[in-house]
């Protein structure tokens, strides 16, 4: 029987499932804030005392940043954001979303105009074979395609700002 304690305190003391040595250290910052640490190297600056009882080791979150004044006229009326920051994000929006929408319209402009050009084309062998002049022009006409739809979405969200 002994023999079999030894094994487990062996086992136990190779594997890491007891660190009799591990102590833990309740650290207060020059700003008040404590923290607990068993890193050594953390302890640095601070004053540190050994806890005596078990403790679970979590992270303290950054301090949160003061409200904004905005913020708190927003609570004040019920409402979740200050309308006049709320209508500078949706003007923010509103000239985002337009300037998109003369890219895409550009960018459709530009592929109706190589679709054009590449339908024009038509070599002997295109004559004699349509279905090879087809097969050349359909990634043109998918991406005129995909630029309309793309014209499309734009405009119906720009409709649903105003």
């Amino acid at each position: 029987m002994p023999r079999d304690y030894h094994f487990i305190a062996v086992f136990m003391v190779l594997f890491g499932v007891a660190d009799v040595h591990a102590q833990t250290y309740k650290c207060v910052d020059p700003g008040g804030r404590p923290t607990y640490t068993n890193v050594k190297e953390e302890m640095h600056g601070k004053k540190c005392t050994v806890v005596s009882r078990e403790i679970s080791v979590v992270p303290v979150p950054p301090a949160a940043a003061p409200a904004k004044a905005a913020a708190g006229a927003a609570k004040a009326t019920g409402e979740r954001v200050d309308p006049n920051m709320q209508r500078g994000r949706d003007d923010t929006r509103r000239k985002i979303l337009q300037e998109e929408l003369d890219a895409a319209e550009k960018r459709l402009s530009e592929s109706r105009q190589k679709l054009a050009e590449q339908d024009a084309i038509r070599s002997g062998e295109e004559r004699l074979i349509p279905q090879k002049a087809l097969d050349r022009i359909k990634p043109h006409r998918e991406e005129v395609e995909r630029q309309e739809q793309n014209v499309v979405s734009l405009k119906r969200e720009l409709s649903n700002l105003r």
